[in-house]
Formats: C-alpha cells, sequence, structure tokens
C-alpha cells in the first residue's frame, strides 16, 4: 500500500492543506498517521476519493450531497442528486438568459443618449418591470419571496456575543517563519519537530500556538494567498531556542476575538466589519507588540484553541480557531 503525505497530495491535487482537513472533520475522508507521528498521510483509495471530491466540488455539487454520493453504495442516490442539480443548472441557464436580455436593454438605452449624466431610475421602467416579473432564482440565488429572516441569515452579521474582548499577556515564543511554496504546511513541520524535540507538551502543558501571514512583503491586495507564514508556540522564559526557530518576546495586548470552526474563514471580514461599527473600540493595526519585530507581520492573528490534542494526535480532526484582532478603546470625546 503506497501512503502519501499530506503536502505532496496537496500540491499533485491542487488543494490546499485546510481543505483536506476540513474534509476529514466532516468525515469525507480519512487519514493514516506515518511511523506513529502527527504527519497526516492518505493511502491511494483516499487520494483517489479525494480527486472525486474536487471533481464534484468543480462541477457545483454541494459537499452535503458529496456526502451522501460517496458515503451510499447504490448508483440510484447519485443519479437522483446529480439529476437534481442538473435541473437546478436548467433553472439557472433560463434566468441568467433573461437576466442578460434585461442587461443589454439598459446598456442600449444608455448608449443611444448624449447626455453626459443621467439619472437612472430603473424601477420605473414598466417594460423592465414586466420582463423580472417572469425571473425566478435558484437556492443558489436570492429569491423574491424571501422572508426578512431568510436575509439576516444570509447576510450573517456578527453580534456582540459573538466577539469577545480579551486581553493577551505577555509570552515568550518560538517562531517558525518560513517563504515559500506551501509555506503553511512547512513552517507547521518546523515548529511541531521543535515541540517534540524539546519535550514541550511536558515541559509546558498550557502551551499556546499562534498563526498568521508573513511574506516578507505586503500583499497586493487583500485575500491574495500567502507566499510566506509563521507560527508560534508559547516557551518557558528560560528555554534555549536555534536557528531556523526564533526565539521572540510578545509584548501582548488587546483583542477583538471571534472563535470559528470548520475554516470559517470568512468570517474575519465580519469580524473586521463588527470593529468598524464599534462604539468602543476601534483597530490597533500596526503597532508594535513583540520584538523583534518584522514591518511585514500582520497582527491578525489566529489562535489554535485545541492545541494540545492536536499535537498528540487525538483531536479526532475537530479544528476550532480564535480569529484575533488587535484594537484599543476609543478616546471619549
Amino acid at each position: 500500500m503506497n501512503l502519501h503525505p499530506i503536502g505532496q497530495v496537496s500540491k499533485d491535487c491542487g488543494i490546499s492543506i485546510r481543505m483536506l482537513r476540513y474534509y476529514e472533520q466532516i468525515g469525507l475522508i480519512e487519514c493514516l498517521r506515518k511511523d506513529d507521528s502527527n504527519y497526516r498521510v492518505y493511502d491511494d483509495a483516499t487520494v483517489q476519493k479525494i480527486r472525486q471530491i474536487i471533481i464534484l466540488r468543480k462541477l457545483r455539487v454541494p459537499v452535503r450531497q458529496i456526502i451522501e454520493i460517496l458515503n451510499n453504495h447504490n448508483a440510484a442516490v447519485a443519479v437522483d442528486i446529480l439529476q437534481q442539480n442538473i435541473n437546478q443548472l436548467g433553472d439557472e441557464i433560463a434566468t441568467l438568459t433573461k437576466v442578460k436580455s434585461i442587461l443589454s436593454q439598459f446598456v442600449d438605452k444608455l448608449q443611444s443618449t448624449a447626455q453626459i449624466q443621467l439619472e437612472l431610475d430603473f424601477a420605473s421602467d414598466e417594460s423592465v418591470l414586466f420582463a423580472l416579473e417572469s425571473v425566478s432564482f435558484t437556492n443558489n440565488q436570492l429569491k423574491e419571496n424571501y422572508t426578512m429572516a431568510d436575509l439576516k441569515k444570509v447576510e450573517k452579521k456578527l453580534e456582540q456575543r459573538d466577539v469577545r474582548i480579551i486581553y493577551l499577556p505577555s509570552m515568550t515564543v518560538a517562531s517558525a517563519h518560513y517563504v515559500g511554496k506551501d509555506c503553511e504546511m512547512h513552517s507547521h513541520q518546523m515548529l511541531e519537530r521543535f515541540v517534540k524535540e524539546k519535550g514541550l507538551l511536558t515541559v509546558k502543558p498550557d502551551l499556546r500556538w499562534f498563526s498568521f501571514d508573513n511574506s516578507e512583503k505586503q500583499h497586493d491586495s487583500y485575500g491574495t494567498p500567502s507566499y510566506g507564514y509563521e507560527m508560534w508556540v508559547t516557551i518557558p522564559d528560560d528555554m534555549e531556542v536555534s536557528e531556523p526557530i526564533r526565539k521572540i518576546k510578545f509584548h501582548g495586548g488587546l483583542y477583538a476575538a471571534h472563535c470559528i470552526h470548520n475554516f470559517e474563514f470568512d468570517h474575519w471580514k465580519l469580524l473586521t466589519d463588527w470593529i468598524r461599527a464599534s462604539e468602543l473600540y476601534e483597530s490597533d493595526w500596526g503597532s508594535i507588540r513583540c520584538a523583534p519585530h518584522m514591518d511585514t507581520q500582520e497582527w491578525a492573528i489566529e489562535e489554535t484553541l485545541n492545541i494540545y490534542t492536536r499535537l498528540l494526535g487525538n483531536d479526532h480532526g475537530h479544528h476550532q480557531l480564535d480569529l484575533l484582532f488587535p484594537i484599543k478603546q476609543k478616546e471619549r470625546g
């Protein structure tokens, strides 16, 4: 039986390591542990299953339906699910064709006028309103009969109870920083080896694990995949550290914290929006919170909450993170 390391599977299949771990968590795939270590490997059958999952996702089949298809050996179940998706795509094509026609009408009207400034009032155009009466949307699009409660679920804003205001204390950390392809995997492996070599689970059972982007250069745009990654683990103040691991003093500070499950990294935007709307707190991005410091360190960090069981390999694929954004109290006017 051939065993394939998670990093190689990620590279060969064009899928992130985080997504592979998510598929493990929801029960779609299973990993093996190589030589009783915490390094994930997959057998040939699992790699083939991963390729099937990727194909189905590219065909826009939802994950919950993929679980039904792959965990059920009855071909009739797969046929029924795929036929539902075919029917839905047919409805979407019809809808998009109608929308394209209406947009073309708008363009024709705008191009036919010589006015530089226009007062657009689409809602008063009776021909457009008539055409839109026949437009319906599938479950993946906005429906005309959505209730206000439905819309609130779709928009999903963070509320006060979803955000905790915490103060991270001063800590000494060991840092693994890697710049290049598969940076997150490499920095994780570096730090995990350090933890084992130092017996850190015994020496410091209350250890904490943080991670963040650090590409040694600013991203071109928000959401650009990271080309550099840094991970920290807390250590005793007097512990010796040697290259490539660095010893860093984290000064601590005030943070807005929000817990996520199942790799819900889109919640970073929701947390940022919450801070912008807060009457009590504002962003403290850019404040120097450790020594030595790198200008490109991004101080919105993530903390793995169940790191002790993860390092022991006893977390059963359960992944839970705190998103931590640096903040400060607003000055009272």
